[in-house]
């Protein structure tokens, strides 16, 4: 591990700029820009003021594959139904499901609360304060270890998301496309992050990849650390990137199946896997086209018997992180009051609202509720 050097000495380069292995004018120069321009965030503790391990935790699980501005109001009413990790430990699933939902990337939920009961459970309460500790938890991972035990504990941690990666390959002018120069952009992070304020310093960076060192139209001019930076003249190419794979279209089919006396067919999807644990209106299985087109099987079978069924128009589209999926659209009528299975459920329209139905399952029943009125 790089330490950081006298901040007393500086190298000059022969382009004119101060080389940027001179990382202790890195970190100072990042510190000094945070305390002016920091972001004001719902889960950021204020200056001087120690930060709570539980926001910490439930904002970064949060902000993971997803945008600032999308997590804020979650974040708050999170904290509105569950102010401690004890009443998140408390809380049942479903609710815990039904308030993530939007949110995507399910497994999050249901992780956040398995960790929380175990915090609960075997911590008394209180987070680890040691990356190891923290990595040791339900849904933590080596990134979101970092972050939590420097910002909320002031450890020296090294935190390496999208934002520092994209300044590190910058600021080094690293050519090799990402994910292949990951190790690498995270010793040059672990290079530059100091024995002090590393939670800051992490902050700092971050909201500088957020704010200045943009992906697009980087705004070079006025980056704290631009007499540092190796890749400022070509900032908006880096860092290069693998070219992206084509996402498949995996097609399916949901079978909005209706009681005499109104009530719909809701089940539960296993815990493991895509969509784990949430609700949804039944459907098949989500094939490839490809493998659908060569299939023999013929007309999928509905999830209970029907005694009538038609098809109704529209699809629903959604993509997901590796496919696209395209959904056709059943309408079943059932006879009596089937068993709907161990996994399922008959829900009155009046009462879909308290569903934990991730995006996907909100677009079907959307559809299905405009094709018959209502």
């Amino acid at each position: 591990m790089t330490q950081p050097k006298d901040e007393s000495k500086s190298r000059t380069g022969q382009d004119g700029a101060t080389d940027p292995n001179d990382l202790p004018s890195m970190s100072v120069l990042m510190l000094d820009w945070y305390d002016s321009h920091r972001r004001r965030l719902p889960w950021r503790s204020d200056p001087g003021v120690a930060a709570d391990p539980y926001h910490v935790w439930l904002s970064e699980i949060m902000l993971q594959q997803t945008t600032v501005a999308t997590v804020g109001p979650y974040f708050r009413d999170f904290l509105e139904k569950w102010p401690s990790v004890m009443d998140m430990a408390a809380a049942d699933l479903d609710d815990i499901l039904h308030a993530w939902a939007g949110l995507g990337y399910y497994a999050r939920a249901r992780n956040l609360h398995k960790c929380a009961r175990v915090v609960a459970e075997e911590h008394d309460g209180v987070f680890p304060d040691t990356e190891e500790g923290l990595i040791a938890l339900p849904g933590i991972g080596r990134y979101t270890a970092s972050a939590v035990a420097a910002i909320a504990f002031g450890r020296r941690a090294v935190v390496v998301d999208g934002n520092v990666e994209r300044v590190m390959a910058r600021l080094f002018d690293i050519d090799v496309p990402l994910p292949v120069s990951k190790p690498e952009l995270t010793d040059l992070a672990d290079s530059c992050t100091p024995d002090e304020r590393a939670g800051d310093y992490a902050q700092s960076v971050m909201d500088l990849g957020a704010t200045i060192c943009t992906p697009r139209s980087p705004k070079c001019t006025i980056c704290p650390v631009i007499s540092l930076c190796k890749g400022r003249d070509r900032a908006a190419d880096l860092p290069r990137k693998m070219p992206k794979k084509v996402k498949p279209t995996r097609i399916g089919t949901a079978f909005w199946v209706e009681r005499p006396d109104g009530a719909i067919l809701f089940r539960r999807r296993p815990e493991k896997g895509l969509l784990g644990g949430m609700m949804e209106v039944p459907s098949t299985e989500w094939k490839d086209r490809a493998t659908l087109a060569t299939d023999e099987n013929g007309a999928p079978d509905p999830p209970v018997p029907l005694k009538s069924e038609k098809n109704m128009p529209g699809i629903v589209r959604h993509t997901f992180t590796h496919f696209h999926l395209e959904l056709t659209l059943v309408k079943g009528l059932v006879a009596g009051m089937p068993d709907p299975g161990p996994s399922g459920r008959w829900v009155m329209p009046d009462q879909m609202g308290d569903l934990a139905l991730p995006t996907v399952m909100k677009k079907v029943v959307e559809l299905a509720l405009s094709s018959v009125g209502r």
